[in-house]
């Protein structure tokens, strides 16, 4: 676990440092509120601390990992933890009661009590209203950890009475070292970094077919650009506008194409980076050789326009051919 609580260091350091610091100064509040975006880490997080407040031979900070506690915590079957999720649409009222009545009783479990709400904001007005009593009254050796992704659709009553700790988004640093770990290829793992600051949503993209053929698509397109003009037209027609219908895959697509840009730009210059396509690597550099820095300045300028004039409601095949022939001047 100490490798664990390593890498939770390098996601959240600020988080990790806060927490592990009350843990061991003693300084404990009886009600956390994690808030920060999808993907950052809340509820890995939530979860060490959780195991850590249980652990009954802490090392360092640490979840010693071989106590009973531990080992309970890790089946899922620790009687001292409850976790609570929406139930449908919502966080319900009888969710709450059930929740307090565990919390209460006494007897039910030695040591703390620990309970996490994931997506708190999702609490109507009675279970919100529920959970705030006892928050202002609660129970001896309980602590309380909610998750949020929209800090402000939480009642500004149970925001007061926690304390709150804000994650920041994912370095892509941290998301790419993060991804490659879980076994994705770098060449995917380095577009999907691009695209998103989520963990979640970067696994997502990557097992989507429709993105996977995207990627291809954006790829033959710029070197349709550099070989051919009326290939690259001839493509907008038959591949991209096909695949790139919904408006939040075009503007996806246009930043696909702006990132192989980067990339020869970045090829150009000589730059020590991860390329949003490193498995084009030798490609983009032998398109920097036949791009001056103006062309290149020209064309990213070009894509950069063509976002602009998406949210419009132009034609879409207008705007592509338009940018092809941009493109292609560049």
């Amino acid at each position: 676990m100490l490798e664990t609580g390593k890498t939770f260091e390098r996601i959240q350091p600020v988080v990790m440092k806060r927490l592990q610091q009350a843990f061991e100064k003693e300084r404990l509040a009886h009600a956390y509120l994690f808030e920060g975006p999808a993907g950052a880490g809340k509820r890995e997080i939530s979860g060490f601390f959780a195991k850590l407040l249980l652990c009954e031979n802490p090392v360092q900070n640490v979840p010693c990992e071989t106590c009973r506690s531990c080992r309970l915590y890790e089946s899922g079957n620790h009687p001292g933890i409850s976790t609570i999720k929406p139930d449908g649409q919502f966080i319900k009222i009888d969710q709450i009661r059930e929740l307090i009545a565990m919390m209460s009783k006494t007897g039910f479990t030695s040591g703390r009590k620990i309970y996490i709400i994931e997506e708190a904001d999702r609490m109507n007005q009675s279970s919100a209203n529920a959970l705030l009593k006892f928050l202002e009254e609660p129970g001896q050796d309980v602590t309380a950890i909610l998750l949020t992704e929209r800090l402000h659709s939480i009642m500004s009553t149970i925001r007061s009475r926690c304390q709150l700790i804000s994650f920041q988004p994912l370095s892509r640093e941290v998301l790419l070292e993060n991804l490659k770990g879980s076994g994705m290829a770098l060449s995917l793992a380095a577009t999907v970094s691009m695209l998103t600051q989520s963990a979640e949503q970067a696994a997502l993209l990557a097992e989507d077919e429709q993105f996977l053929q995207q990627r291809k698509t954006v790829l033959k397109l710029v070197t349709a650009v550099a070989a051919d003009i009326h290939e690259a037209l001839l493509m907008v027609q038959s591949d991209w506008l096909p695949l790139f219908k919904e408006k939040e895959d075009a503007e996806r697509g246009l930043d696909m194409l702006l990132f192989a840009y980067r990339d020869i730009a970045s090829a150009k210059a000589g730059l020590e980076t991860v390329y949003t396509y490193p498995d084009m690597e030798e490609t983009w550099k032998q398109m920097a050789l036949q791009r001056s820095y103006t062309a290149l300045s020209d064309q990213l300028q070009a894509i950069l326009q063509a976002k602009q004039q998406l949210p419009r409601n132009m034609n879409r095949t207008l705007l592509m051919e338009q940018l092809m022939l941009n493109l292609q001047e560049g």
